[in-house]
């Protein structure tokens, strides 16, 4: 039986969510991304499925609001100004393609025989890419703010505007007799307009009054309510108007975002985002009609990787046209060559104007809902075709013979700082890094930092390790630091090794190594923290200073067990840091090891039983 003839609705809920729970994380883990684990679950649990939901449109009706939030954050992150230098990208690259696509895709649907009508509804249609997929997946590697991504997104917006025309052409192309009781095409136009002023004008004259009003009520449910009306508010406007919801919402987070209360509307909007869009897959997956798939398998088996083929075709030409690279290129055609959900609303205004019949609707939507499943899977399979991907070194230069007493490894927050010393004593210091970001702001502000990977035998060579009386690794990855420390005690003996340890585990590691100083990230900048609080609640402050001198000696003898228990450097006698006892009071950062014995210095370890903090 149904889920749905259930009265306990709540039971759907349940199966809803477990489906998702289930199969989302089991996709991730094998490499095939959330999108398919979605999919595949709506697949599992609907009608062709499980059939636990017999009607998955009503979901998906709902489902797309998802869709619509996923665009209002998106809108967020551009401000208008933002926008307007996109504007060539999303008019002029966005037709461009599309015009392409939709002449190609009609070229195909008529060598499978359609009529012209019909074969140019189906490729319109399938031109149309999903909003939904893209930026899900263009946000799962973090590429939406980044030029590629911004070109995806430009002709995503494009797209989205294309399915008002295409609707009033749909109702052109219509051989029924005409609706005397519709508004006028002249009366439409005018709803339309009408409808995008007003959502212009509230987003710059009424939201963040209502904000501000609502923000000093100090109510934070409130505000999330406020959050979702203005994008549930922007949609229906926009679909009042016969606009479409997803623009409605991408235009409300563009005027707002500028809004001093963007980062909160933001955070309120971000968790029902995520489910939605989570639900809007797991539809979509419900809608696959096996028995259509199955009594036209022969023409849906040989339309997919067709019109995914000739679309994509046409993206990489259009971008490679337009100067992109092969790699970018490469990308935007696999991400972009199956069909949306806009396909789903062409279609059916299609079969309503009776333009194409029931059969070539249930068809064309299996062919897109199929193209839609296969996008991950074509990621995946075009991924090692992908060129590498290496930074531009432009006014960047690689490290070659370089010399200095110093060698710093790694020139982030802890290099910046840790530097400072040796610069102001004026020792000769060689600086490399491989962010090249960091190595050309570092020059803006007058320090020289060379490009190079610290973990290749070469490249310490040609940073002058081999005549360095010091090298300091200064990174924060520990698998990497690590690495280096194996290499540069093997073939740079002469040189002293100080290192930057990421928590406990790694400082015995360290010292394991034969490192000759090494301190943990973050716990003595917290012992410190945790004597002035003490100070500023009224301790002391000679008191407060003995208590942090004796976590750091707790911590101390801590360390000294653990090693002792896990053998660490048998045989060779461990001291105290900064605490006497075994050891004289050595300064925990200035102190190095001396006569093969190792001065721990404490930086960065959470209790026993707690979670390492995290690296910079």
């Amino acid at each position: 039986m149904a889920v749905e003839g259930d009265p306990n609705n709540l039971l759907r809920a349940v199966a809803l969510l477990g489906a998702a729970v289930v199969a989302v994380p089991l996709f991730r883990k094998l490499g095939l991304g959330s999108v398919l684990g979605y999919l595949t679950a709506g697949l599992v649990i609907g009608p062709f499925g499980f059939g636990w939901f017999a009607h998955p449109q009503a979901i998906l009706h709902f489902a797309e609001l998802g869709v619509v939030m996923f665009l209002f954050i998106v809108g967020l992150e551009m401000r208008p100004s933002h926008l307007w230098g996109l504007r060539r990208q999303i008019f002029g690259l966005g037709a461009l393609q599309i015009g392409v696509c939709t002449v190609a895709l009609t070229g195909v649907g008529l060598l499978f025989g359609f009529p012209l009508p019909v074969a140019f509804v189906g490729g319109a249609g399938f031109v149309l890419t999903s909003t939904a997929i893209v930026m899900q997946l263009l946000g799962e590697r973090g590429d939406i703010a980044l030029p590629r991504g911004q070109r995806m997104v430009s002709i995503l917006l494009f797209e989205d505007m294309l399915i008002v025309p295409l609707l009033a052409l749909m109702a052109f192309m219509s051989p029924l007799p005409t609706d005397p009781d519709a508004p006028s095409r002249l009366a439409s136009i005018g709803i339309a307009t009408a409808s995008l002023v007003g959502l212009l004008l509230a987003g710059l004259y009424l939201l963040n009054p209502m904000f501000r009003i609502l923000a000093a009520a100090k109510a934070r449910e409130v505000m999330t309510a406020a959050a979702l009306l203005v994008v549930l508010g922007a949609a229906v406007l926009m679909e009042m108007g016969g606009l479409s919801m997803a623009m409605g919402a991408f235009l409300a987070g563009v005027l707002l975002s500028e809004s001093t209360f963007r980062h909160q509307i933001e955070a309120d909007i971000e968790p029902f985002r995520g489910i939605l869009l989570g639900l809007f897959f797991v539809a979509v997956g419900m809608s696959l009609d096996l028995s259509v798939v199955v009594a036209n398998w022969q023409l849906i088996a040989l339309a997919v990787p067709a019109l995914m083929l000739a679309k994509g075709a046409c993206i990489y030409g259009v971008a490679r046209l337009l100067r992109s690279s092969h790699g970018d290129a490469l990308d935007r055609a696999a991400l972009m060559a199956q069909g949306g959900e806009f396909a789903f609303v062409l279609y059916s205004a299609a079969m309503a104007a009776g333009i194409i019949t029931a059969e070539a609707n249930s068809n064309l939507t299996a062919i897109v809902v199929l193209s839609m499943v296969l996008t991950p899977l074509v990621v995946l399979a075009i991924r090692p075709l992908m060129p590498r991907t290496q930074a531009s070194l432009d006014g960047v230069e690689e490290v070659d013979g370089q010399r200095g007493s110093v060698l710093i490894i790694g020139f982030g927050r802890f290099g910046q700082v840790m530097s400072q010393s040796l610069l102001a004593r004026d020792v000769d210091v060689t600086i490399i890094d491989t962010d090249i970001e960091m190595i050309t702001s570092a020059a803006e502000f007058g320090f020289k930092v060379y490009y190079g990977d610290g973990g290749r035998l070469d490249v310490l060579h040609a940073s002058g390790a081999h005549s360095a009386r010091a090298i300091a690794v200064c990174i924060d990855k520990p698998e990497t630091s690590s690495h280096i420390v194996e290499v540069a005690r093997t073939h740079f003996p002469q040189a002293k090794l100080l290192v930057r340890a990421y928590d406990r585990e790694h400082s015995l590691k360290l010292v394991n190594a034969g490192v000759d100083f090494q301190i943990r990230e973050t716990f003595e900048s917290a012992v410190a923290f945790g004597e002035a609080a003490l100070r500023e609640v009224g301790v002391d402050a000679e008191e407060a200073a003995e208590i942090a001198a004796q976590v750091r000696k707790l911590d101390a003898e801590r360390f000294e067990l653990e090693m002792a228990s896990n053998d660490v450097r048998a045989g060779i006698p461990m001291l105290l840091n900064n605490t006497g006892g075994v050891a004289p009071k050595p300064t925990p950062f200035t102190t190095p090891r001396r006569e093969g014995r190792a001065l721990h210095a404490s930086e960065g370890e959470a209790l026993p039983g707690e979670g390492a903090q995290p690296a910079d």
